[in-house]
């Protein structure tokens, strides 16, 4: 069998502190709750400086600049406060992009003349983007000369425009796209020009990072957790294609896939799908950030004395590609899913995540050498009362192993060191679900530091009110043993299973005799 291999992947964060301020929920709940409140005055001064999230070591090895190992082993938590030397912008996987260049890039990827930059804000942002390594003069010449202020002012006061802003001033804005089609009011098409842009850096950092040929990608999976479309088809998409146009994958069609954070392990499932039934070469899944979920925890952050920690938009890609006897592999035959039937309670969540694709590959869960779950960062989720998340989930998988016979009860306060990782990701919701580690994975599968890795998505589908439902998948990923073609694959476990089942057939024949 013959599967399909992780051909690269890119990641980039984005700086948004004025955003924050302006986009995020809570802040702008609090506006409408609230306008006078002791939170509003105070957030302003809390929000770290672009020196500081790049040097932040937790966004370093987001994009590739230190390993998980690294953070774990030379960072003692919390990492608030805490610096990692000689940190620049480029890293590995990818960048931690500024907001002038990225509110630049949001006008250069609107296709309706939808956002209005003021002149010198504009010439600044498409100076700072032509500067760019990866940025494309098909992108800048998107950027245009701007307004003068006082048109966006008018805009904004006058014909229901969502203001952008830099450094606390008004910078520009995005027009509504209809009078009354509440899907293309002008926050609905701001949250999605974010979605759409941060995108596309995530999808140039892949393609570069990588040496990839844009024009082999077949098809493209957005994979993010807003929604484009209008009021006849809410949510009808294509940001997926909408990436693809603008960053050269022209032979890419695509469509978008939702699922809320566990979104980005279905796409993965999908696209590894996808290659290896022969339908498309190439695959590649992205997603975009999440505008909303700025400053989402950070009431308590403050209460805590720390800064406004959820102050990036998250990205990422991924390729997919045809078995090229090098990348590691997909084990479309081993994927975990938690189904209708499976229930909330943590034990069958495990089971059906964990030990039930690893039982069909007769498989120990000490077999996988690390478990990508999700990857939230303890800075954030710790003072927002939430714990150590993956710290938890390990625990949980080696509760389980004890069950199994498969560890001792000792192994349990060691086993998310020798088989864990720590959380790095941001909490933009779909970006920390088991996709951050697919790039340091795939070096140490090609290093020979690892046999396999399993990455883990979960989701919260309850928050749609459709249903009660929690949803996830996981899918195993492998070193390549080097054999291309319909032998490649078989584990020594199928030999084994396969050497016992034609022996037991020839005992068979001989007592028949």
């Amino acid at each position: 069998m013959s599967y399909p291999v992780i051909k690269g992947a890119g990641y980039v964060l984005v700086h948004t502190p004025d955003m924050i301020i302006h986009n995020g929920t809570t802040q702008t709940s609090e506006r409408i709750m609230n306008p006078e409140s002791e939170y509003l005055k105070a957030v302003p001064n809390n929000i770290r400086s672009y020196e500081e999230v790049v040097s932040y070591p937790p966004n370093q090895t987001y994009i590739g600049g230190i390993t998980p190992e690294e953070l774990n082993a030379n960072y003692e938590m919390p990492w608030a406060g805490k610096s990692v030397e000689g940190a620049e912008r480029f890293a590995k996987y990818g960048e931690i992009m500024p907001q002038a260049e990225f509110i630049g890039l949001m006008q250069a990827s609107d296709a309706f003349d939808l956002v209005k930059l003021e002149s010198a804000f504009a010439a600044e942002a498409k100076a700072q983007l032509e500067a760019h390594p990866l940025v494309t003069e098909y992108i800048t010449s998107k950027i245009k000369e701007g307004e003068e202020l006082s048109v966006i002012e008018d805009l904004i006061a006058n014909h229901h425009a969502e203001a952008l802003y830099h450094d606390g001033k008004v910078v520009g804005c995005v027009k509504r796209a209809h009078e009354i089609d509440v899907n293309l009011n002008a926050h609905v098409i701001f949250e999605n020009l974010v979605v759409k842009a941060s995108g596309i850096l995530s999808m140039l950092n892949l393609i570069a990072k990588n040496n990839i040929d844009a024009t082999e990608i077949e098809y493209v999976i957005e994979c993010s957790e807003e929604a484009c479309g209008d009021m006849n088809q809410r949510g009808g998409g294509n940001f997926a294609k909408a990436i693809a146009e603008a960053t050269g994958c022209i032979n890419a069609t695509g469509s978008d896939t939702r699922g809320f954070c566990a979104a980005p392990t279905h796409a993965l499932i999908e696209a590894a799908a996808l290659v290896k039934s022969g339908v498309y070469k190439n695959v590649a899944i992205v997603a975009g950030g999440a505008s909303a979920k700025l400053g989402m925890n950070g009431k308590d952050h403050l209460k805590k004395e720390l800064p406004i920690l959820e102050d990036v938009l998250g990205g990422f890609a991924v390729l997919v590609s045809e078995n090229d006897g090098v990348n590691p592999i997909l084990r479309t035959d081993l994927v975990g899913r938690h189904t209708v039937a499976t229930g909330s309670s943590p034990q069958a969540v495990i089971t059906s995540l964990i030990t039930a694709p690893l039982d069909k590959g007769n498989l120990k869960i000490t077999d996988i050498d690390k478990y990508s779950v999700e990857m939230q960062n303890p800075d954030i989720t710790k003072p927002a009362g939430a714990g150590d998340v993956p710290a938890a989930n390990y625990k949980m998988i080696a509760a389980l192993g004890v069950k199994r016979g498969e560890l001792q009860k000792a192994d349990v306060a060691t086993f998310g060191s020798k088989h864990g990782l720590p959380g790095w990701a941001p909490t933009q919701g779909h970006i920390p679900s088991g996709v951050p580690y697919i790039g340091f994975c795939r070096d140490a599968m090609l290093n020979d530091e690892i046999k396999r890795a399993m990455i883990v998505g979960k989701g919260s589908l309850f928050l749609g009110r459709m249903t009660n439902l929690f949803d996830g998948v996981s899918i195993v990923i492998e070193k390549n043993d080097g054999k291309v073609g319909a032998d490649q694959g078989v584990s020594e476990e199928e030999v084994k299973k396969l050497v016992a089942e034609a022996m037991r057939d020839f005992a068979s024949h001989l007592l028949g005799n």
